[in-house]
């Protein structure tokens, strides 16, 4: 290698493209997975709890290959599908698919290795878990047509990310749980609620290429204050699910940090100042997935839980 240094201003050597795996990792942002999968774990350790107070590692490994691929494939569906209006906002006009770093071609491979390894992991699980899995993709594709024909796609993502815990449960426990229903209507309406904020950014562009979402429909203010009350009913359904699975001292106080994350989610963006809205939707609610997770554990734990 050579030892001459590059001046000021000289050009470099050429980036080295990505290969066609990172690339696709790219497209479908496998570091958000933080969002979704921590309640995943937490209703599959509260059932685990209930069933034998012992954790079954080979049935939490499948339930985090099925949640990670079901979001890989969800996301790789999103971009095919949305390349077209992606490419008409000057905020997603940089994506992979809209500038070509990833052909439709891999995009459509890798979404159907994801769909695929999906189906392998629920049908480990048990029968039951495969023969429901039809009702957790089927939301997450219409997710991303939900735009083109209603101002309420957040309702609709709401959905999908619900089935989420609903399925953890079932698949360590083979059973339905209403338990584990109310803490999928958390989830939902969590993910729900910050993508109202999200979706803010994108108000005006949406406004004139025509995609529906509450922020271009009724306006930026209307939809921070439905995101407000959104997660006003995500802590009453978190409360909700402590009771019934008798949860202690650490979940209340993980919902207690819970409150401060929310509010400060809330207080840092307004109609007028959307400058955080990234802070908001990553920082903050990574956070709230986390530190909820890390407090049911030691909550579990301390009540008997073994590993």
């Amino acid at each position: 290698m050579s030892d001459v240094a590059f001046a000021p201003g000289m050009p470099g050597p050429a980036p080295v493209p990505d290969g066609p795996v990172r690339a696709f990792l790219r497209v479908v942002v496998i570091e958000h997975s933080v969002f979704a999968l921590p309640f995943a774990y937490v209703a599959a350790l509260a059932a685990s709890f209930n069933a034998s107070r012992t954790v079954h590692w080979l049935d939490i490994t499948l339930v985090t290959v099925a949640m990670v691929a079901a979001r890989t494939f969800a996301m790789a569906a999103n971009r095919i599908i949305d390349r077209k209006i992606d490419a008409r906002n000057p905020r997603t006009a940089g994506r992979e698919l809209v500038t070509g770093a990833v052909s439709v071609r891999t995009a459509v491979l890798g979404a159907t290795i994801a769909l695929a390894i999906f189906c392998v992991s629920a049908a480990a699980l048990s029968w039951l878990c495969l023969a429901l899995s039809p009702l957790a993709v089927i939301p997450l594709v219409v997710y991303s047509y939900a735009k083109r024909f209603t101002n309420f796609p957040h309702a609709v993502l709401a959905l999908a990310q619900a089935v989420a815990p609903v399925g953890a449960w079932i698949a360590i426990t083979g059973r339905w749980s209403w338990a584990g229903v109310v803490l999928g209507l958390a989830v939902g309406t969590w993910i729900g609620g910050f993508d109202l904020i999200y979706a803010c950014q994108d108000a005006e562009v949406d406004r004139r290429i025509g995609v529906g979402s509450v922020p271009a429909r009724f306006g930026v203010r209307a939809a921070l204050n439905a995101s407000i009350i959104t997660h006003v009913a995500t802590f009453v359904l978190f409360v909700t699910f402590g009771l019934m699975e008798n949860f202690g001292a650490w979940w209340w106080a993980g919902l207690a940090v819970t409150a401060a994350a929310f509010c400060y989610e809330h207080a840092i963006v307004s109609p007028n100042d959307l400058s955080r809205v990234n802070r908001a939707f990553l920082t903050a609610n990574g956070f709230v997935g986390i530190a909820l997770f890390a407090f049911a554990v030691m909550d579990l734990v301390s009540r008997g839980l073994t590993w």
